[in-house]
């Protein structure tokens, strides 16, 4: 039978047994008013025609008036009409004969004996209808109990059937979707051998073989999927096995997912007893690792004592997100992700350690050793202008500028691979003392005032009143502001200006430089400050080495300071560096 013919069939049920009620309720009522209209039609009216002749003989005296006559005979005749009770009628003919004789005596005594006469018969028709109203009135009380009685048994069977019906019916409906939902939330729970059995020919038991064979088809993918899932699981940990790398794998609750035999090596941990373990646990008793996963950068250099010398390693560090699968306690559109674990690798970078320690070894010599010779020819230039030695005509005395300029740009190279070869070997030296942010100004412009000279540029100085001191290395910060100044006249126009301008805010005293010339790139702007980078010129400018922009970060991170650029095509470079205001 179908879902809706059982609704129909139970809604027409309950139509019925509310009709029925009805009926029976009417049925009874209707009783009950038919007997209390006959007590009222009949009964009352015959003691209101009585009272009416009574009222006429108390309240008039003998003889009667013609008009008083008149309207004792039309009670009388209205009563005649009215007789409904057994021996009301010889009383009321007996009434009657009587009037006629009170009517045609003409002796005042014979009047009042049939006055008399009249009131004895008016109380007994008066009793012979109080006694039927009584009798009456218990009739109609015994059927009102009984339509009561019938009503409450009707009622009460009416009450019983409808409330097994509410108890019973809505089952047929309920219970279904009560297992289908049972059965749903078995699924959610991945358990695809969950089956449901209706055998009442409806629409949920079509619906139940739907959904059987819904969960057959996904027990079959659950067991492809799972076979093809660890065997994948077991390709991925054969790779991360044979990886040269040492990796560590965390899941979202600080426990080691994996753990290669590499990692096993260089923390000395037995990599089969601690899958599964706590990583916080494990920390305490393990120094290195208590490292390895407290380091907040994830990209940051170890030196560890392994192969028996000490070695150096990167560490990289990932997070893995996947998608929020989990139930959101509100149905809103959200676009997030949920931490699965982390990832942690250690790669051996020993050997390009010691590489770039035997190139900066090497850079670190030759410029030492370059220093000498490019002193004495510094010297024999100089004596070479001497005019006691001699007199150079015109062309030999370009060719020793052009020697003595080559000289100097060779000297300043030479100068800025001593100072990164300081940096990289951490043997740079910072002298830091409280200093005046404009003495380190004056010192700068005092340097290349000359250089501005030869091409007319103006160095116009902007500084704001009461600037706080920096702790900071004045010589290699005077350094950097010069290297600034230095790149803005190489890069202006003759007769241009370049400004240098000191303020301070939110605690940093900044310098910045600024020329007029053509501007940078942005493609090249993120690279000014990596070593040996240059920015393509057209030939009319020397470029250097591409190293004092690299050394002038260095000298200011040291400082625990900021560089930057700001630079538009067309309008400009500006250069610019931060301290902390000293305490």
């Amino acid at each position: 039978m179908k879902i809706k013919t059982k609704l129909r069939l139970g809604f027409g049920f309950l139509f019925v047994v509310v009709l029925f009620f009805g009926a029976i309720s009417l049925f009874y009522l209707n009783e009950i008013s038919g007997s209390a209209k006959v007590i009222l039609k009949d009964n009352y009216k015959t003691l209101k025609y009585t009272g009416a002749m009574r009222k006429l003989l108390d309240e008039h005296d003998l003889p009667l008036q013609q008009s008083l006559i008149a309207d004792f005979k039309a009670q009388l005749a209205l009563e005649q009409k009215n007789i409904t009770e057994k021996g009301e009628k010889e009383a009321v003919v007996h009434l009657e004969n009587t009037f006629k004789t009170l009517e045609s005596s003409a002796s005042l005594a014979a009047q009042q004996r049939a006055v008399r006469i009249i009131r004895a018969e008016l109380r007994n028709i008066e009793a012979l209808n109080m006694n039927a109203i009584v009798r009456k009135n218990d009739v109609a009380q015994a059927s009102v109990k009984k339509a009561t009685l019938y009503l409450v048994f009707t009622a009460s069977l009416s009450i019983l059937v409808l409330f097994t019906f509410i108890v019973n019916f809505p089952g047929f409906v309920a219970d279904p979707l009560q297992e289908f939902s049972e059965a749903i939330k078995a699924i959610s729970r991945r358990n695809y051998k969950q089956r449901l059995e209706f055998n009442n020919n409806d629409e949920f038991t079509e619906l139940a073989a739907a959904f059987n064979g819904m969960t057959v088809l996904l027990n079959q993918w659950e067991n492809s999927n799972l076979a093809e899932i660890k065997s994948e699981k077991l390709r991925i940990e054969a790779i991360i096995e044979q990886m040269d790398d040492a990796i560590i794998g965390l899941n979202d609750k600080k426990e080691v997912l994996f753990f290669n035999k590499v990692a096993g090596q260089l923390l000395n941990l037995n990599q089969q007893q601690i899958v599964g373990q706590n990583a916080e646990s494990l920390m305490q008793k393990n120094e290195l690792l208590k490292r390895i996963l407290e380091s907040k950068n994830s990209q940051s250099s170890l030196k560890i004592f392994a192969d028996e010398k000490e070695s150096y390693f990167q560490l990289a560090s990932k997070e893995i997100v996947i998608p929020n699968f989990e139930e959101q306690e509100k149905q809103v559109l959200v676009a997030s992700g949920v931490s699965a674990g982390k990832v942690y690798v250690l790669r051996n970078i020993t050997q390009f350690k010691e590489l770039d320690e035997a190139k900066t070894n090497f850079i670190a010599t030759v410029s030492h050793e370059l220093k000498t010779p490019l002193s004495s020819i510094k010297m024999s230039l100089k004596l070479l202008n001497d005019t006691r030695v001699g007199d150079l005509n015109q062309e030999q005395t370009a060719l020793v500028e052009h020697i003595r300029e080559d000289s100097d740009r060779l000297l300043k190279i030479t100068s800025e691979l001593l100072d990164l070869a300081q940096v990289e070997t951490g043997n740079l030296q910072l002298n830091f003392v409280k200093s005046d942010p404009r003495q380190i100004i004056d010192y700068a412009i005092a340097a290349v005032k000359f250089q501005a000279e030869q091409k007319s540029i103006q160095l116009e100085l902007i500084s704001t009143t009461g600037l706080g001191m920096v702790y900071a290395d004045v010589e290699k910060t005077a350094w950097v502001l010069v290297n600034f100044l230095s790149n803005a006249l190489r890069y202006s126009a003759e007769k241009s200006k370049v400004v240098i301008q000191v303020s301070e805010q939110d605690k940093q005293i900044e310098f910045s430089v600024r020329d007029f010339g053509k501007g940078i790139e942005d493609q090249y702007q993120k690279r000014l400050f990596d070593r040996y980078f240059q920015v393509p010129t057209d030939g009319n400018n020397k470029s250097g080495s591409g190293l004092g922009l690299a050394i002038s970060r260095d000298f200011i991170e040291a400082e625990q300071g900021r560089i930057w650029v700001e630079s538009e095509l067309g309008v400009g470079s500006k250069f610019c560096f931060s301290l902390p205001v000293a305490e």
